[in-house]
């Protein structure tokens, strides 16, 4: 089962004072970025975020879960709690690389 459109409108209405935010589908889900770092993952209205050390204290009695097939665990963001939230994905933000850019394959 895939987000729902409010869902995702939700997760931005709570975070979107953490940076610049958007929502890009993939795969079925969608991934969320702020300030152009991938943040959150969202699957089947359940937010995800890694398991880095950065957010260990604060995440310290979430749960875990996996987003995806074969992924690590990661940590649940209870994205109804938007103080906490907002303080996870502040955390995240200096220790999140940006993603690489690929190479565009020539066409054939």
């Amino acid at each position: 089962m895939a987000c729902s459109e409010e869902f995702i409108d939700f997760v931005y209405s709570q975070i979107k004072d953490t940076g610049t935010v958007r929502a890009k589908k993939m795969f079925g889900d969608w991934m969320i970025y702020v300030d152009e770092k991938p943040i959150v993952i969202a699957c089947d209205n359940i937010c995800f975020v890694k398991m880095l050390p950065a957010v260990r204290d604060i995440m310290a009695d979430a749960l875990t879960g996996y987003p995806y097939d074969g992924a690590k665990p990661h940590y649940i963001l209870d994205i109804e709690h938007r103080e906490k939230a907002v303080e996870v994905i502040r955390a995240l933000l200096p220790v999140i690389p940006y993603p690489k850019k690929r190479e565009k394959k020539p066409e054939r």
